[in-house]
């Protein structure tokens, strides 16, 4: 999948200018074991893989959360990196013992293009076995794991030439000789770079099937309340700044549950027309607020929360409720639910004055106001429909010399293309609806746990 991806990029780039570097986005946490002859030796378990629950519960007893934090600043949670590991180490000890690295998807792709075992700063982060201020490989950590150091890629920062590509493997993807691998990054940061975020006070707001809003800062922020409300603090993409991720798994998810229970209409309009189903779905919710409330964790949670055994609701159905008004519900859930974050975002100490929007919902215009309303802050639209491959681009362009900085890079490429502020009266009156969401996990959690 990997070579159809470069094979297609390199076909569009054309002959005229050729490439010259590459860099990878990919999602963290999940690990492949790898021998020393090159052969993957299990299959790689995902992020939300639950094998490894157990494990938080051990390093809670062993170690304690809050000197986990303080090292890696990652919350503690079963889906990080080194918490796999551990159970190959328990489980399928043939693998472990056989494994040459345990390699994340970015230094496993670099190891592949036949470079070096290499990972950035920001997918070190998200081991959980990373130190965040000496950026290096937390011994004491991998000590108490049971997991030798040389088992893993060497961290480097994002944007760093690793070496040319083999040149056996570049013909095979039509590329020319002496390409440049060069460090990616964690997926939420390259598209926050590829927002055009390379400075402090901005967040990008991702949303997908999960919803995520990516907030930039120039210090490590390790406070109680971010550790708390389990916000991460790592290694941004740009040298010098550092990120935190605020994000619900239930994002776009939620238009596609409706898509697939409710919205038989909507699919049958969009294969007449030949328009995007979530287009016309987005359309169809009502002009005003709700007068319903969505509790979108029909996953489970993200932050602040971390309750795998959360539920969604649906809560003010009477049999006056319409289809639009469910509609408007379910995207202010989503939404509220955001804006829940970036409240105790600023409680722990890291302020977001505006956001830029990227991914499949901040194709609608009426989805980007309501998040302007909600949150009561600038909502910026860009004319970027894929941030997180233009951030590696922009890493791979810092690698081999064509730009000076990633921050330089991002700030000329990157332009809003609109601009969505709050209306006062909107925003108002979602403030009073603000109040009552705030209320409803903490209150229906007990009875949902019960369900």
């Amino acid at each position: 999948g990997v070579c159809a991806a470069i094979r297609q990029a390199v076909a569009a780039a054309g002959s005229g200018d050729p490439v010259r570097a590459l860099a990878t986005s990919v999602q963290g946490e999940a690990v492949t074991p790898v021998a020393a002859d090159g052969t993957i030796l299990d299959h790689s378990p995902v992020t939300f893989d639950g094998r490894t629950v157990r494990y938080a519960a051990w390093w809670e007893e062993q170690f304690g959360r809050e000197a986990i934090f303080e090292i890696t600043g990652m919350p503690l949670h079963p889906m990080y990196t080194l918490c796999k590991v551990m159970w190959w180490r328990d489980e399928r000890p043939e693998i472990f013992e056989r494994a040459a690295w345990f390699l994340c998807y970015g230094d496993f792709a670099l190891h592949r293009l036949g470079v070096a075992p290499t990972i950035d700063y920001s997918m070190a982060g998200r081991t959980m076995a990373f130190d965040l201020r000496g950026a290096t490989w937390s011994l004491p950590l991998l000590e108490r794991a049971g997991v030798p150091p040389e088992k893993l890629a060497t961290p480097r920062p994002s944007g760093t030439a690793v070496g040319p590509i083999r040149d056996a493997v570049a013909e095979e993807l039509g590329l020319p000789r002496g390409v440049l691998a060069v460090t990616g990054g964690h997926d939420q940061p390259c598209g926050a770079l590829g927002a055009g975020i390379g400075t402090a006070g901005i967040a990008v707001d991702a949303t997908g099937t999960v919803e995520c809003i990516t907030p930039v800062f120039d210090r490590p922020v390790l406070t109680p309340a971010m550790r708390d409300n389990n916000y991460c603090c790592y290694h941004h993409v740009v040298t010098g700044l550092y990120a935190t991720l605020a994000f619900n798994f239930t994002g776009g998810s939620l238009l596609r549950w409706y898509r697939d229970t409710l919205g038989q209409e909507e699919v049958e309009i969009a294969r007449r027309t030949g328009r995007d189903v979530y287009d016309i779905i987005t359309e169809r919710a009502a002009a005003g607020p709700s007068d319903l409330f969505v509790l979108p964790h029909f996953t489970m949670t993200g932050t602040p929360w971390f309750d795998p055994r959360a539920k969604g609701a649906i809560l003010g159905l009477t049999l006056a409720t319409g289809k639009e008004q469910l509609l408007k519900a379910l995207l202010e859930g989503v939404t509220f639910e955001m804006r829940l974050n970036l409240e105790r975002l600023a409680e722990a100490g890291v302020s977001v004055e505006r956001l830029r929007a990227i991914g499949g919902g901040a194709r609608s215009q009426a989805w980007l106001q309501l998040k302007a309303d909600l949150f009561g802050r600038p909502v910026e639209a860009l004319g970027v429909s894929e941030a997180a491959c233009l951030g590696a681009a922009i890493l791979a362009g810092v690698g081999a010399g064509i730009y000076r900085s990633a921050s330089e890079a991002a700030t000329a490429l990157v332009r809003p293309v609109a601009t969505y502020d709050p209306d006062p009266t909107r925003s108002a009156r979602y403030d009073e609806r603000f109040a009552v969401y705030r209320d409803l996990y903490p209150t229906l959690a007990p009875l949902l746990h019960r369900i």
